[in-house]
């Protein structure tokens, strides 16, 4: 079965390279080593334990369920809190371990189209928005559209990934060559 996560839709919008060397080649990312990652995940332990039983009122919760493992045809994620909100619909919370500066980074984004995604796929509601929990902005609340065409790229982008896998295909690398610098893969990447 194909499976895919949050994480490989962003990397493989990042650049498709990333779903090569990861999916087709099977070299590891080695993400475990960055700080900030173990340090988000530490906080997501943390906030599960603090927060039970909370419902956010002022954004209309009626009920929650922490800490949701979902998965469907093509995607699975862990969500920090899947919301049922007042007018029926429902709608993921997602915590991140970072400052809001006016503005909600792509990554983010798409993350929570993905999870938006998954809500619609298993519990069949209409998902209309979503929010982030900015952790070292005093735990601002920033609430988003998941339009329809963004669900959509969260589908078209799945299927690109499971072609670059069953066909073995070696895409292109991304148009900004800026992130090639930093890539963990860019001594193995022809580019």
């Amino acid at each position: 079965m194909f499976s895919i996560t949050p994480s490989h839709i962003i990397q493989h919008l990042y650049c498709p390279r990333f779903t090569y060397f990861e999916w087709v080649l099977r070299l590891p990312q080695n993400e475990e080593k960055y700080s900030k990652v173990l340090r988000g995940r530490q906080l997501h332990d943390e906030r599960l334990e603090r927060n039970k039983g909370y419902l956010r009122k002022r954004l209309g919760v009626v009920s929650r369920l922490d800490d949701q493992y979902l998965t469907n045809d093509f995607l699975r994620g862990r969500i920090d809190e899947v919301l049922e909100l007042e007018d029926g619909t429902f709608a993921p919370l997602d915590y991140k371990f970072a400052e809001y500066k006016d503005r909600v980074f792509s990554t983010y984004l798409t993350q929570l189209y993905c999870y938006a995604l998954l809500i619609k796929s298993i519990f069949g509601k209409s998902v209309t928005r979503g929010f982030i929990v900015y952790t070292r902005s005093n735990n601002k609340v920033v609430e988003l559209p998941t339009p329809e065409l963004a669900l959509d790229g969260v589908r078209q982008t799945a299927a690109e990934i499971r072609e670059v896998v069953e066909n073995n295909t070696f895409p292109r690398a991304t148009k900004y060559k800026k992130r090639c610098l930093t890539c963990t893969y860019r001594k193995v990447c022809i580019q």
